[in-house]
């Protein structure tokens, strides 16, 4: 038994690692700032388990972090503002939050280390998945250039212009980072493993692909792709999809997320390793749209294809389990379709505030919009 801290533990993916790890006999504080977008107006998140020792605080915040820390034998880094488009324009607190916040952090433990960190990464970093041209190569960098209205052009394309296959990505692909999102949690990556080992510590990180589940922030338009489209569903509003919707991407369950992360806290050859935690599985974007109103009971409720791209997006990116299932015998377990109904059944017990409209006029304030 152990006492984990959780930085960041009380949103979404935190709230079940904590319980995985609960349910694994050790003991879990939190540290979390509730911030407003994510948690709403709350003293305590009514989902976090009442087991959790919750410090509210801010991971900038030296002194939170010491008091945190204290007593502690390991640390998942979850803490972090999440968004690609909002990354965009929200520079300053995505850099502040996510890099200054796994800085101060990792200062801290050289005071007080700590067995192992483990720190929440993502797929973001490689911008474009792995791809392969016609004459069989694999592309690294792949990228796409000049993107306007329509649906030629969004494919990328080879040197020669011939279209590229998007295949699964595997973790030795070149990053290719697109967003300041995914410049932060690169950040967050290399200061793990640079600030890990030197001072004893031992380092891992997880790059997650789209985690979906029940719990994640419904009024948050920055959030995870289902929990937006399911928002728009449950007040029966067309689920918003940009570009022609057949940007493919991997969908893995929050426990099967959950349980990655604990073992990654404990099993001897994580050590030193970056893994994909995802599925294996790769869905459309309408696909994956058109499901969830099926299982929320939806099915008059068509999406709507903006035909347009947000700046900072990607076309493809899915994910390679092969190293994740090699080193830790991580493979996903929740059925896709098993997944959506009980998000749909959670869902429909909840409220949730609309702001996909108000997200997208940022957006195209600021000329993120192609």
């Amino acid at each position: 038994m152990e006492t984990v801290l959780i930085t960041g533990g009380a949103g979404f993916i935190g709230r079940f690692v904590a319980d995985e790890l609960l349910a694994r006999g050790n003991k879990v504080r939190v540290l979390d700032s509730l911030i407003e977008q994510v948690h709403g107006d709350v003293e305590r998140p009514p989902l976090l388990n009442d087991e959790v020792e919750l410090i509210r605080g801010d991971v900038r915040n030296g002194d939170v972090v010491t008091k945190a820390l204290a007593g502690v034998d390991s640390v998942i880094h979850l803490a972090a503002e999440v968004g690609v488009g909002q990354s965009m324009y929200e520079v300053e607190r995505y850099t502040s939050t996510n890099d200054v916040g796994t800085a101060v952090l990792f200062e801290k433990l050289i005071d007080q280390p700590v067995r192992r960190v483990v720190t929440a990464s993502s797929m973001s970093i490689y911008g474009e998945g792995l791809y392969r041209d016609a004459d069989g190569a694999l592309v690294q960098d792949a990228e796409r250039k000049g993107l306007r209205d329509g649906l030629s052009n969004w494919e990328p394309v080879d040197t020669q212009g011939r279209p590229l296959a998007p295949v699964a990505t595997p973790e030795w692909k070149q990053p290719n980072l697109a967003s300041i999102y995914a410049l932060n949690k690169y950040v967050q990556e290399r200061t793990t493993h640079i600030m890990a080992a030197p001072y004893g510590i031992e380092g891992v990180c997880l790059r997650l692909f789209n985690v979906y589940g029940p719990g994640q922030a419904l009024s948050n338009p920055y959030t995870g792709v289902l929990a937006i489209f399911a928002s728009r569903l449950l007040n029966g509003q067309q689920p918003m999809i940009f570009e022609d919707g057949e940007q493919r991407r991997d969908f893995v369950h929050v426990s099967d997320v959950a349980r990655a992360f604990a073992d990654a806290l404990v099993l001897p050859q994580a050590v030193g390793g970056t893994f994909n935690i995802g599925s294996g599985h790769d869905r459309s974007v309408t696909e994956v749209a058109t499901e969830l109103a099926r299982a929320m009971g939806k099915n008059d409720i068509t999406p709507e294809i903006v035909g347009k791209a947000r700046i900072g997006d990607i076309r493809h990116c899915f994910c390679d389990t092969s190293l994740a299932q090699d080193k830790l015998g991580f493979a996903a377990t929740q059925d896709f379709t098993q997944g959506l109904a009980e998000l749909a059944e959670w869902v429909a017990q909840q409220t949730a505030v609309d702001k996909v409209a108000t997200m997208r006029a940022e957006l195209e304030k600021r000329g993120l919009v192609a």
